[in-house]
């Protein structure tokens, strides 16, 4: 088994390089392509099973590292009472677990912190999910992981993730429903409780586009 860097261009690299003696991951692929009737053996195919090697690599980059490790880093409360703390719109790309095809959408982040408990940056939110979805995933696990990681290390009165986004399993093969998108929600704490808080929340999620 390749043991691969855990920044996602040293990943890339480490499998796309011309010259470099083919990784076990490499040939897997070459063999594979192989037998779906798509020999790599032109000149414009010939790189192609370390390219597609690589590109699953960097896709699945999130299984290298820890994401709740941005959570770990926090700031002073800058209000006693401070209300819901949201990154809104966050893009994202994840591998679909069942047909190793890409689903790509945007998600709402948030958290209602405790009266003068510590906060996060808001960028570490955005992180947060965009780690979590570089592995293979769906989408209901995705929203899962986000709110369970907040829970655990914030330990908010409340988290949730509000997720959009479209799947090429069924937008590109099967349905073919082109345009299609699923919407998953996943609440803890007030936001499951509250329907005003939860209101709030929907609110600040960005319409569909």
């Amino acid at each position: 088994m390749t043991t691969l860097p855990t920044d996602t261009r040293d990943t890339a690299a480490a499998l796309d390089t011309p010259g470099r003696a083919e990784a076990p991951a490499v040939a897997h692929a070459r063999a594979l392509l192989r037998e779906l009737g798509l020999p790599c053996d032109t000149e414009s195919t010939r790189r192609t099973p370390e390219r597609f090697a690589a590109a699953l690599a960097e896709m699945t980059s999130g299984l290298r590292l820890d994401p709740e490790r941005h959570l770990k880093v926090r700031f002073p409360a800058e209000s006693g009472r401070q209300g819901v703390i949201a990154a809104v719109d966050v893009p994202f790309v994840a591998m679909c677990e069942h047909h190793i095809l890409p689903f790509s959408g945007r998600a709402t982040v948030a958290y209602l912190p405790q009266p003068g408990a510590p906060i996060v940056g808001l960028s570490k939110l955005a992180r947060l999910v965009q780690e979590l979805a570089r592995r293979p995933q769906v989408q209901e696990r995705l929203g899962e992981q986000t709110v369970a990681a907040l829970d655990t290390h914030l330990s908010p009165r409340g988290a949730a993730c509000l997720i959009r986004s479209e799947h090429a399993c069924m937008t590109l093969r099967g349905a073919q429903a082109h345009g299609a998108a699923m919407v998953t929600s996943h609440l803890s704490g007030e936001f499951a409780t509250d329907p005003a808080l939860r209101a709030e929340l929907t609110a600040l999620a960005p319409p569909a586009r």
